[in-house]
């Protein structure tokens, strides 16, 4: 059993909100241990400045840009996402191996200007709204776990602290990446939950259990008539691994 504090470091709140509705929710979590998720629908709407207040409210930010350019571009990209304070960034593991670690060399540059830790990667595998049949549309015919691993493996060789992956590739990801690479998983629903446009799912306490690291939630969140509520019911699910 994890104590409700290590089992709330494992939850990202996604903040796929209005910015004001965003920070109703980062007043709510503020004390929790929480993580939250700040994508492209917020940053792009605010900008860095979004990265900072929420650091301001106590809470830890994944910074889910999803960075995705020649290695040149990416470099400079990831320095200046590093820059916001950002604890775990996101980068496309089809960018390859040579952008891959244009990024991390990033990411070190900003935390020598910082003196902060530096910003975590972690490489998009195939994105949990996808299926087999997606996958297929645009050309991958192998299975999905195959293509995850392919750029699991890719990417945590080239610099990437981890992965982000459906909970259900999570059990391999661990057992191929090992025991200190950060896996993270989209794609988590309560019991019960609304499924929306995810295809790869899984149960919080399912996903940590198949070896996730974080897991990232958000409308069963986000859209709970008491969020901090729905929050804390999976802390505690996490905790008791149910």
């Amino acid at each position: 059993m994890l104590s409700k504090e290590q089992a709330a470091d494992k939850v990202i709140v996604a903040l796929d909100v209005t910015p004001e509705r965003a920070l109703e929710l980062a007043d709510l979590l503020a004390g929790t241990g929480a993580w939250v998720k700040v994508g492209m629908t917020l940053f792009y709407a605010v900008g860095p400045s979004m990265v900072a207040t929420m650091r301001e409210k106590g809470l830890h930010v994944f910074l889910d840009l999803k960075v995705h350019d020649i290695p040149f571009q990416v470099h400079g990209a990831v320095r200046s996402a590093s820059l916001t304070g950002a604890e775990i960034l996101s980068i496309h593991g089809l960018g390859g191996s040579a952008m891959i670690a244009e990024g991390r060399a990033g990411a070190e540059e900003a935390a020598q200007i910082t003196g902060l830790p530096r910003t975590r990667l972690v490489a998009i595998s195939v994105l949990t709204s996808m299926d087999q049949a997606a996958l297929a549309e645009i050309g991958v015919e192998h299975p999905v776990v195959d293509e995850v691993s392919r750029l699991a493996s890719l990417s945590y060789g080239a610099g990437a602290d981890g992965i982000v992956c459906s909970p259900q590739e999570a059990a391999q990801m661990r057992a191929l990446l090992g025991p200190d690479a950060l896996i993270v998983t989209p794609g988590v629903r309560p019991a019960g939950a609304e499924v929306g446009d995810q295809k790869r799912i899984a149960t919080p306490a399912a996903a940590i259990a198949a070896g996730a690291s974080k897991i990232v939630v958000g409308r069963p969140i986000t859209k709970a008539e008491d969020p901090l509520a729905a929050f804390e019911a999976i802390r505690d699910e996490i905790a008791r691994g149910e």
